[in-house]
């Protein structure tokens, strides 16, 4: 496929790249920095500003689908969607985040978010509130084909290992706590891309 990929060069986003690229898909990295995508067989580098929403949407143009990977409290999600919508791609893979997601106790869901637990770190509260707001709005969209995929409460650096597992609004753990790999993410994330699943959707991913 032909895919526009905005932040590219970010912890999930450099990530998500080598998956495209490993692969074989087309890909029109977009970032603020072209010198920090590394050259490879397929793929591009364009300059773009993620709250220049008309000029995002001419980069954007001609793609089969649009993946961002931004922080939430640094961009506009509105321009973002709205951008996308603007350069007529039909598909819209966003990564996302765990805030949103219930948390559960045994087997029950407590209706309670991640990001109103009691434990969840202050420091992180505005990025993830942002993006409780990007999920809200992917949510009434009328247009879009869209995909919001959320990490576990622990998203870091690791192992492509190919074993995860996959639910909805739920909060994945297991014995070691919630976690998932920017590699393992990556992983699910192309999958998703190359067999939908999830159309108009939020799911997430985890060990």
């Amino acid at each position: 496929m032909h895919v526009a990929l905005i932040g590219a060069t970010g912890n999930a986003g450099s990530r998500i790249l080598a998956e495209l690229v490993r692969r074989g898909h087309s890909v029109t990295a977009i970032v603020r920095n072209v010198a920090r995508v590394p050259a490879s067989p397929g793929v591009k580098a364009k300059s773009g500003d993620v709250l220049d929403e008309a000029g995002l949407a001419v980069l954007l143009k001609g793609h089969d689908v649009v993946i961002s990977s931004v922080h939430f409290a640094t961009s506009d999600p509105a321009k973002l969607v709205a951008a996308v919508r603007a350069s007529g791609v039909p598909r819209y893979l966003v990564v996302g985040g765990a805030g949103s997601l219930e948390v559960a106790l045994g087997t029950f869901s407590l209706g309670l978010k991640l990001i109103d637990a009691p434990s969840f770190p202050e420091a992180y509260k505005q990025e993830a509130a942002a993006g409780c707001t990007f999920l809200n709005l992917l949510r009434a969209e009328t247009d879009l084909d869209w995909t919001f995929l959320s990490p576990s409460a622990m998203f870091v650096p690791g192992e492509r290992t190919g074993k995860f597992r996959l639910g909805t609004d739920l909060l994945l753990s297991n014995e070691q706590g919630s976690s998932i790999s920017f590699e393992d993410y990556a992983s699910a994330l192309v999958d998703e891309l190359e067999n939908p699943a999830h159309a108009r959707k939020r799911f997430t991913v985890g060990y």
